[in-house]
């Protein structure tokens, strides 16, 4: 079944349930069998996750982009003078959710923004409380490691303190960005103002400590080596060795096109891209949920990732303009019958689920 003889340790160990090490990461990087690759990674998909594919009917509230980080891979932040800069009050980031609720399935809501210079952590409680006061209903998806580590760092609180705060205020689950590449090189070179490795794994660590499952991610093709993304799936799978708590892992391609790397960087092919996917599910062997973020793979190649791996779709995704902004060629949202009929074109199972993976509704 394998590629060639390179290859057949790492088969027998794949069809033994095996973990496989840095090494076998790396070489499998450098395969150029996309067949056996995607062939691989998907019986193990169907083995640990079956054929089910999850979805969610949700809505993107990014509350400001305001951000005093200036990534070099992100075209979302700006200046408070800047042209497009905005803030929302309370009455505008619910009047968001009041326009998604036209859509009497929506379950969620995905809460991330900038790192505002003026705003306090009460600022950004405020309207996830109040979020949470009118749409009691509505699971509460919301902040990353970067973010949580901001506003500890503003409030003078531990981070501990501060997600139990967000917690009380109706916080499910973290969002899984901010992670990037978990390398203290690539990170001093691409996002020196914010959170290091260390402390998003901390962020994660202290919430899964407190009962708040965490989701995780990858940003890669920019800077990062073909080690690092090895190093990185192994951060995150050694974190899910100690805690538990992570519950789904997200590859997202670089968009290079608005960012300040456009001009150095070239955008991932959809070989690289459907290769990471296949890896990460053969590496990430305790992480149940492996998703195929349509926004930034485009819709036809997330399709395809669910047969290299994936077994989670994202969602409706109302509203998103974070990876729009950097150059997503995707719709800025999708209908839920319409992600329904890519799943079951794909020959799987669509289950609407909340934030934290509890199927709302099924469609066999």
């Amino acid at each position: 079944m394998y590629a060639t003889d390179e290859y057949a340790d790492i088969e027998q160990k794949i069809l033994n349930g095996e973990r496989l090490t840095r090494e076998d990461g790396i070489r499998l990087f450098k395969c150029h069998d996309i067949a056996w690759l995607g062939n691989m990674a998907d019986m193990v998909r169907k083995k640990k996750c079956g054929d089910i594919v999850y979805y969610n009917v949700n809505c993107h509230v990014n509350l400001t982009n305001i951000c005093t980080s200036h990534c070099k891979f992100c075209a979302f932040g700006k200046d408070k003078d800047s042209k497009g800069a905005y803030a929302f009050s309370v009455e505008e980031a619910l009047n968001v959710v009041r326009d998604a609720k036209k859509d009497p399935n929506l379950a969620g809501l995905h809460v991330v923004s900038g790192l505002h210079p003026d705003w306090t952590f009460e600022d950004y409680l405020e309207r996830l409380q109040a979020l949470h006061n009118e749409f009691p209903e509505l699971y509460l998806k919301g902040f990353t490691g970067v973010e949580i580590t901001h506003f500890s760092k503003i409030s003078g609180l531990s981070v501990e303190e501060v997600l139990k705060k967000l917690k009380a205020a109706g916080l499910k689950a973290i969002a899984g960005g901010g992670a990037e590449i978990l390398s203290d090189r690539v990170r001093t070179e691409l996002c020196p103002k914010k959170a290091t490795a260390d402390e998003w794994i901390e962020v994660a660590r202290t919430a899964h400590k407190l009962g708040i499952k965490t989701n995780a991610s990858m940003l890669y093709g920019h800077i990062e080596t073909i080690e690092e993304r090895v190093d990185h799936l192994i951060k995150l799978r050694d974190l899910q060795d100690e805690t538990g708590g992570l519950q789904t892992f997200i590859c997202f391609p670089f968009l290079p096109k608005n960012t300040e790397l456009g001009k150095s960087v070239k955008q991932t092919s959809m070989w690289d891209d459907l290769r990471t996917m296949a890896i990460s599910r053969l590496m990430l062997d305790n992480i149940k949920n492996i998703k195929a973020y349509w926004v930034m793979l485009t819709v036809p190649v997330a399709q395809i990732a669910l047969g290299f791996g994936a077994n989670d779709i994202d969602g409706t995704v109302h509203k998103e303009t974070i990876l729009h902004d950097a150059g997503a060629t995707s719709p800025t949202a999708l209908s839920e019958d319409h992600i329904i009929k890519i799943i079951r074109d794909a020959g799987r199972i669509p289950a609407a689920c909340d934030c934290n993976f509890n199927i709302l509704r099924r469609f066999d």
